[in-house]
């Protein structure tokens, strides 16, 4: 049953990790045949399905013979039936529809089955306690405990699951998800804040941007800190006392972590790792990382550790493309590359994400569009002997400069971070100078610095992270790099003005990577 509910204060705390964390114990050999008898599954129980018809002309009676007959496929192969939600279509009435968001202002929108649902919930329970360990076996949530929720609504994956697990772990959530179902994203976080300064809050999910900015604004704001009548409730003076005892003692301004003692803090999004030691700092807890797609569900996630990812096997059947048969895809469009499986990828070695779902979900050998890097085939520290991951970056947000260099987004989000400045966000797309191309950086900035500084200081950083950046700058002599600085307040105006147009929370902040002509208009002369 999706809403019943588990005792973790007083459960069996073996069996729990076992049913939640026990992937992490698996041999690559159980994990390859885990996954095999589950697509096998899949496939028996899809088969007879107008959409899985479309892709499998005949069914597959292996591994070997599923990955030759079943072409690649992305969401535009989807689109006619599951744009318009025909569950005639499917194998499987769904559960629910989630919607995430596209390229372009789009929307897909998911079907997710309730074993799948069942599943999504399990793995999302199990980063939960692994969240919230400090070592193995050891499991700190129990019932009650208060979780801050700073994630987009429902129809959206994370809105649709937020209170199934707040329900099965007997949480309390932080705002109320019933009574703040209406409220505009915005208007939850303030809510969330103000309730937390009265309640506490044992566990944060949100996304990393939102701590961020929760924790530069505690930090910058403290001396002048303003006192209103929602703040003379007596536990709130009593903790604002506390967390001022606290900073005064160390010598700093005030932080999260003066405030809230957390037990676990789940960050969404790229940057979480970019910012690792500012969200340590900010709020006490080392983030903990998770790789999810509404399509699949969870698909990996880190340990009690908090390092690589390590991935799960029954969300969905993985495949993966190698750097080089990726390029070569890119470059001819007829060129069919070639995938390996998890017990085949090479450390080091960057891949793209070809998932088929399971458990009556409709995608087949379906890319994503993600990219992500093999650190080790094992993680020595916790006795883990699976592949680790990290998220490296989006197919489609990769500049490309003179076939020499290739810089995504995680890449040059990091040569920003490490220069210090202060900002409000950014943009980078390619463009040409005198028929040459290179990287052009729009920044708005919340501080005052010469943009030669800047740029100079972004193109020392790229050339430190990214060799063939330094290669390109060294021996070719080009320029790589160009840093715009744009009006104070354009981000914020940008966002206003599609939030009034009505468009969908994900496309409200224009892309990092390779925004259009149109989208630079909008930004740069509002």
């Amino acid at each position: 049953m999706l809403t019943m509910r588990e005792n973790f204060q007083s459960g069996n705390r073996e069996r729990l990790w076992r049913k939640y964390c026990g992937f992490l114990d698996l041999s690559i050999t159980e994990f390859m045949e885990m996954q095999e008898q589950l697509l096998m599954d899949h496939i028996d129980l899809v088969y007879n399905s107008p959409l899985a018809n479309k892709f499998m002309p005949e069914k597959p009676t292996s591994v070997a013979e599923f990955r030759r007959l079943v072409p690649f496929t992305t969401y535009d192969d989807y689109a006619p039936l599951l744009g318009d939600k025909k569950e005639s279509a499917l194998a499987i009435k769904p559960y629910c529809w989630a919607h995430t968001s596209g390229r372009g202002g789009s929307t897909k929108w998911v079907p997710i089955t309730r074993a799948a649902m069942e599943h999504m919930l399990n793995a999302a329970i199990g980063m939960s306690i692994l969240a919230s360990a400090n070592r193995k076996g050891e499991i700190n949530i129990r019932n009650g405990m208060k979780v801050l929720l700073n994630m987009p609504p429902a129809p959206y994956f994370s809105g649709i699951l937020a209170p199934l697990m707040i329900d099965r772990l007997g949480a309390q959530a932080i705002p109320p998800l019933d009574k703040y179902a209406n409220a505009s994203f915005d208007e939850r976080i303030q809510a969330g804040l103000r309730i937390a300064f009265r309640t506490g809050v044992d566990f944060v999910s949100s996304l990393t941007a939102v701590m961020i900015r929760i924790g530069e604004r505690l930090s910058e704001g403290s001396p002048q800190m303003k006192f209103n009548r929602h703040m003379l409730h007596p536990r709130i003076m009593s903790r604002i006392l506390i967390a001022l005892i606290r900073s005064k003692r160390e010598k700093r301004s005030l932080l999260p972590k003066d405030f809230w003692r957390l037990k676990g803090l789940v960050c969404y999004g790229m940057e979480t790792g970019i910012y690792r030691e500012q969200l340590i700092k900010y709020w006490g807890r080392t983030p903990f990382e998770v790789y999810v797609a509404t399509e699949a569900g969870t698909i990996a996630m880190q340990s009690w550790n908090k390092k690589a990812m390590t991935p799960l096997p029954y969300s969905c059947f993985l495949e993966f493309i190698s750097e080089s048969e990726w390029l070569n895809n890119r470059k001819d469009n007829n060129h069919q590359p070639r995938t390996v499986l998890l017990d085949e990828v090479k450390p080091g070695e960057c891949y793209e994400v070809v998932l088929t779902s399971f458990h009556g979900m409709p995608f087949f050998r379906y890319k994503l569009g993600d990219i992500v890097k093999v650190v080790a085939l094992e993680d020595r520290e916790s006795g883990i002997v699976l592949p680790q991951l990290v998220f490296q970056s989006r197919t489609s947000d990769i500049i490309d400069i003179a076939g020499f260099s290739r810089l995504d987004e995680k890449t040059i989000w990091q040569a920003i971070a490490n220069t210090g400045v202060k900002y409000e966000d950014w943009c980078a797309r390619k463009e040409y100078e005198e028929d040459k191309p290179i990287v052009h950086v729009y920044i708005e900035l919340r501080q005052e610095i010469p943009v030669e500084d800047l740029e100079k200081a972004i193109n020392k950083n790229l050339a430190e992270i990214d060799k063939n950046y330094s290669d390109l700058l060294n021996y070719l002599g080009l320029r790589g790099l160009k840093v715009s600085i744009i009006p104070t307040g354009s981000f914020q105006k940008y966002y206003e003005a599609k939030r009034k147009a009505g468009a969908d929370l994900a496309h409200l902040k224009p892309p990092h990577m390779n925004p259009s002509d149109a989208i630079m208009m909008e930004l740069i002369n509002r």
